[in-house]
């Protein structure tokens, strides 16, 4: 459904833009129908720079990014962005900078029947709306008519969700969807993310937190520097890392039962079998080796 193939980003940066940053390196994956992919890292990994890309907000700087077989830069005019868009849709971090505080939190509603379903009926929309708010686990009663100052953050960010739902989208980029929310709300939308996928939804979930991705993802993409540092089904890479990076973040997640003192000496005490890493040929790539099926791993870049 969605691939990516040797994806860069270059930003120009300075006062005359002369300098160059590389937000993204050689970065290439899958998205399939029905699976959830996190792309996991810390802040100026490149991972929400890829979602962005893939939603069309900024355009790579080589690397192609297809969906169904076509490639998305290559989309012109409103027309095409919009039937690009019945299809994609991304829900981001902060739920409150994605409704205008004068209006009705389901005024998003309203703007997707008039932009992709003019000629339904206010009866059949209303069920469509009422339906699309019954799978984000939703009260109806409760979210429709209020303003977004009535509403708790939860709430709003499944709305958004069930914005995408009335779309009958194929692919969801969730980037930090849940960093926001307290933890009692954070386990009700990834519960929802789990059974969007049993619908077939297809879902690229930004994330730099470790415990999320190992708990809502079908396969892991660990994130350093733009490039991919370890990639494969998330079981694998969680207990059988191979990339210094993937092993050093592991190590750092905090365990009630041990010190830190313990963990350290465990690792020294039980160090992974030896794997030899592959080399870039240059500064701009960043080649992978299949490690075992499915299972790749990228260069070491310090």
């Amino acid at each position: 459904m969605l691939e990516l193939s040797h994806v860069h980003k270059v930003y120009r940066v300075g006062a005359f833009g002369g300098g160059r940053l590389r937000a993204v390196r050689d970065v290439s994956l899958k998205v399939e129908p029905g699976e959830v992919v996190s792309l996991i890292g810390e802040s100026g990994s490149g991972k929400s720079t890829i979602g962005k890309m893939v939603l069309g907000l900024f355009k790579p700087s080589s690397g192609s990014i297809t969906f169904d077989g076509t490639d998305i830069t290559t989309i012109r005019g409103h027309t095409a962005r919009k039937a690009y868009y019945r299809r994609v849709q991304g829900v981001f971090q902060d739920p409150f900078s994605s409704f205008n505080p004068i209006f009705k939190a389901d005024r998003v509603f309203e703007m997707i029947r008039s932009s992709y379903f003019p000629g339904v009926s206010d009866a059949d929309w209303r069920e469509r709306v009422l339906k699309a708010i019954g799978t984000v686990r939703l009260d109806p009663d409760n979210v429709l008519g209020k303003y977004p100052h009535q509403l708790s953050g939860g709430q709003m960010q499944r709305l958004l969700i069930a914005r995408a739902l009335l779309l009958d989208v194929d692919l969801l980029v969730a980037d930090e969807v849940i960093s926001m929310l307290d933890a009692s709300t954070r386990i009700d939308v990834l519960n929802l993310l789990a059974d969007l996928k049993e619908r077939g939804l297809g879902i690229l979930f930004v994330t730099h937190d470790l415990s999320l991705g190992n708990y809502v993802s079908d396969r892991s993409v660990i994130l350093r520097k733009g490039a991919i540092a370890e990639m494969g089904p998330t079981a694998r890479v969680f207990e059988n890392p191979l990339h210094p990076y993937s092993r050093h973040l592991l190590s750092c997640v905090p365990q009630l039962h041990r010190t830190w003192a313990e963990v350290d000496a465990e690792l020294a005490a039980n160090p992974p079998d030896h794997f030899e890493l592959p080399v870039a040929p240059d500064d701009e790539s960043a080649p992978l080796v299949e490690a075992e099926r499915g299972h790749f791993v990228g260069i070491d870049q310090g």
